[in-house]
């Protein structure tokens, strides 16, 4: 990769884990036991079914757009995308083009920062199932997903390696979850990734620099469709450099395309060649009336986040020392933070280490202080001050190390309840068998 850099955007679609659909009433609930069980005129584009916008679902939208640092607009609107597929009976979904809720915000990664470009809330399609009825090949559609509110969170061209793509994508997955307003469960498709790949030629963008062109971007991007782990979404885009790369280096442009990822080859292949807005041809939706967020409905918005993740984080390192990496698995919501904020500032009242707390929650799963009293009142007493304890029992109970020595080892279980009885502490029984033994052969 001397003579490239890898460009990559990224598209994320979340479904939002509301009691109700995007625009109806039915049950949201996109993986029921049973295939369209939650349908309505509405989510069904019936027609003369007028829809009615999710309130819930646009204040959550605005929520995680306020936590990516994300400017709000203050007059918004659905708009009509269309195209023609079977999981979509209106012939137009649902979206926001030019007035999106959120734009302009940021996630922070080791390699540094992605940029958010904007942050739209759409309904989601209905679900293709391919197989095999009556020994013939069909194709069936679930429209109980139809409907169900999608937020999707598109950056700028600011990635730079399929490890950045993996990184943000878990960190926008963990900031999602915390707000708890998705479970995101990739297998269910409640997230699902999508990346935006050219290979930019290291020369021609000094070139342009030089001559200040604003068109330093390739002049075409392939996409990923519809990534639902991250290991895949990182074998994927290695993939694709590489593919590309061969045919720059032919001295071919790679054709703009929509391509998807085939895990057991560890390929990607062509599904469509890739769509411009102007294809979907946009317009405002006539049954939705623009959406006015006015200062006092953003302040109750924002006052109903949480501390934000970066600031908790910070907190805890500083008033308890705690490393991130290690406190990060112990929670994934807001609530189970806070739950669990309280747990360190009782055991810091309590005048008990706070990190070994969290290194017993994390190894131990302690759950409680009262299981990390129990557990610290075995492993506290060190090697040293039992050594100490062991040397004095030994000496006062010979005929015990002559038994030992002799072949006679059960002797140990009675030396380990002498050395508990003169500690007044319960010691795990393995740990201190084995000091005992030690000290014995020495």
């Amino acid at each position: 990769m001397k003579n490239y850099q890898v460009i990559i955007g990224m598209e994320t679609h979340v479904q939002l884990k509301t009691k109700s659909g995007m625009f109806c009433s039915c049950k949201n609930d996109p993986n029921a036991e049973k295939p369209n069980i939650y349908t309505c005129p509405v989510c069904l584009g019936l027609p003369g079914a007028l829809p009615v916008a999710n309130k819930q679902a646009i204040e959550w939208t605005i929520k995680l757009g306020l936590a990516l640092g994300c400017k709000i607009n203050s007059l918004s609107k659905f708009d009509r995308k269309h195209y023609f597929y079977p999981d979509l009976p209106k012939g137009y979904q649902i979206s926001q083009y030019d007035l999106p809720f959120c734009y302009q915000g940021k996630v922070q990664t080791s390699f540094g920062p992605v940029g958010i470009t904007r942050v739209h809330l759409e309904e989601d399609t209905g679900k293709l199932i391919h197989d095999t009825v009556n020994g013939k090949k069909v194709s069936l559609i679930d429209f109980n997903r139809s409907g169900t509110p999608l937020v999707e969170i598109v950056t700028e061209p600011e990635i730079y390696s399929s490890a950045q793509a993996k990184e943000y994508a878990k960190r926008l997955r963990q900031i999602i979850r915390y707000l708890d307003i998705s479970d995101c469960d990739m297998e269910s498709g409640e997230m699902r990734l999508e990346a935006n790949i050219s290979l930019q030629n290291i020369k021609s963008q000094i070139s342009n620099n030089k001559s200040n062109s604003n068109d330093k971007l390739p002049n075409y991007k392939v996409e990923l469709k519809n990534i639902n782990s991250f290991r895949y979404l990182e074998r994927g885009i290695e993939y694709e450099v590489e593919r590309q790369q061969e045919i720059l280096e032919k001295g071919e442009t790679p054709v703009q395309e929509t391509r998807g990822f085939n895990a057991e080859k560890n390929i990607t292949y062509t599904q469509r060649t890739k769509e411009e807005a102007a294809d979907y041809r946009y317009f405002p939706d006539p049954d939705l009336p623009p959406i006015n967020i006015d200062k006092r409905w953003l302040g109750e918005i924002n006052s109903s986040l949480p501390e934000t993740l970066d600031g908790l984080f910070k907190r805890w390192q500083k008033e308890y020392s705690l490393k991130q990496e290690l406190v990060e698995l112990l929670f994934e919501t807001a609530d189970e933070s806070r739950k669990l904020d309280g747990l360190f500032k009782q055991c810091h009242k309590e005048k008990l280490s706070v990190e070994k707390l969290v290194n017993a929650m994390v190894h131990k799963k302690v759950k409680t202080i009262e299981e990390f009293k129990k557990l610290t009142s075995v492993d506290d007493v060190s090697d040293e001050s039992l050594n100490i304890i062991i040397e004095k029992v030994l000496k006062d109970n010979q005929k015990a190390v002559v038994d030992y020595r002799s072949g006679k080892t059960n002797v140990t279980n009675f030396l380990v309840g002498m050395v508990m009885r003169e500690a007044k502490k319960k010691i795990e029984f393995g740990r201190l068998q084995k000091l005992i033994v030690d000290k014995i052969k020495s």
